[in-house]
């Protein structure tokens, strides 16, 4: 949302990192049509840094098949991102699994536990 002025109300980056999602989003589902490998990803989020020269790609789970399919179509998602944006640079893209998928789960795991213990 813009303000009278022309300005966002939410920081650059943060717009910046939802089209990237965006963009990695629809890609990896024309990829997944031509590369089975990819099986299903989704992308839970992306932090840009300041100078967009690197780029994070969080995914719900990651297994080290899905890392070297990713870092083999690696090239071709980042120029995704440039075709499709007017940024100054492409930020170089990795990619990780989401941590606070792992923590949820764990958290979820304790209460489980707990709650069996109860019981």
């Amino acid at each position: 949302m813009a303000h009278p002025s022309g300005h966002h109300t939410y920081p650059r980056s943060a717009r910046v990192n939802q089209i990237v999602r965006e963009i990695i989003s629809d890609e990896l589902v024309r990829l997944s049509d031509i590369d089975e490998r990819i099986g299903m990803l989704t992308v839970t989020g992306v932090e840009t840094s300041p100078d967009l020269r690197q780029g994070i790609v969080f995914f719900d789970s990651l297994s080290a098949d899905a890392r070297v399919v990713l870092e083999e179509h690696r090239l071709q998602l980042q120029g995704a991102v440039n075709a499709q944006t007017r940024l100054k640079r492409t930020p170089k893209l990795t990619f990780r699994a989401d941590p606070a998928i792992a923590q949820g789960q764990a958290v979820e795991e304790i209460l489980r536990r707990h709650r069996d213990d109860d019981a």
